[in-house]
């Protein structure tokens, strides 16, 4: 299978993905290499990818250990630099999108673990990006974040809770109402329902799905939770061989013949996680 680079046609592929028409990508990188190391040592973790992300869509990224998917929201962030080529957001370089005083505007982060202020409450957690501006009275910065406290799910109570006394599914949703605080257009999720019950992953795969629906969000997620990403993406985008190897929606790209993909997807928790799916497009063919 061959990738044709500026249409990002995936040639062979069950259900080849086509970019939506005359819509401009809100995430781009072109011919991105990304390295670490000196001299002899140098290693390439990404060489010659290209990805576009859509406006509005929630693009799963998936891949084996080593391949680089939390290395390129990195890069997305504008954390790192790229070695070669570019990575822009919204046509400007990641790196001047979140090197400006605004950059919680632009670009929303869920870290897997939460990363919450432990000497902070959940408010104020919640209200930094904001607080940080100094150009809004303290009283109407506070009432922002209880607005995105309670829009995550949480109540007026929990606002004074430290992080030390939430629980996992909590401190995901204090993250997140922070990600949000600023109302970025992108968000980035890594891992986002890692350690969570079974409940409680559903729980916040339905409170992802709202909030994306009800801001118009663009979201880009690593996950290796399967039912997270049926749940949640509507295209999957595989990290393989060191570039974006292919991309589709998920029960197509689950059908291309590739050692990473098959032990991926048509494992045991592939096959159990894909059912409801393969039930739901039995059900549309009938």
């Amino acid at each position: 299978m061959t990738e044709v680079m500026h249409n990002r046609r995936i040639e062979g592929a069950v259900g080849a993905y086509e970019p939506p028409q005359d819509v401009k990508p809100l995430v781009q990188a072109v011919d991105l290499w990304t390295e670490f190391g000196e001299g002899a040592s140098r290693f390439a973790v990404h060489q010659d990818l290209n990805f576009d992300v859509y406006p509005g869509e929630i693009l799963a990224l998936v891949g084996g250990s080593g391949t680089g998917k939390t290395v390129l929201l990195r890069q997305i962030l504008g954390l790192l630099s790229p070695s070669r080529g570019t990575v822009t957001v919204d046509g400007r370089p990641s790196r001047e999108v979140i090197s400006g005083e605004l950059a919680a505007s632009q670009v929303g982060m869920l870290f897997q673990q939460g990363a919450l202020y432990s000497a902070f409450n959940v408010l104020d957690n919640i209200a930094f990006a904001l607080r940080e501006q100094g150009t809004l009275p303290d009283a109407v910065v506070r009432d922002a974040a209880m607005v995105k406290l309670q829009m995550v799910g949480l109540k007026p109570e929990h606002a004074s809770r430290m992080p030390a006394d939430l629980s996992g599914g909590m401190i995901k949703r204090v993250a997140l109402a922070r990600a949000l605080m600023m109302d970025p257009p992108l968000l980035l999720l890594d891992e986002p329902t890692a350690g969570l019950d079974p409940k409680g992953s559903d729980e916040f795969c339905e409170l992802l799905r709202d909030i994306h629906a009800e801001l118009g969000l663009t979201v880009i997620m690593v996950t290796h939770d399967l039912d997270t990403l049926f749940a949640l993406s509507t295209r999957v985008a595989v990290l393989a061989e060191k570039k974006v190897l292919f991309t589709g929606a998920p029960r197509d790209v689950a059908q291309i013949k590739h050692p990473f993909i098959e032990h991926f997807f048509q494992g045991e928790r592939g096959r159990r996680a894909m059912a409801p799916v393969q039930g739901g497009a039995a059900a549309e063919e009938s």
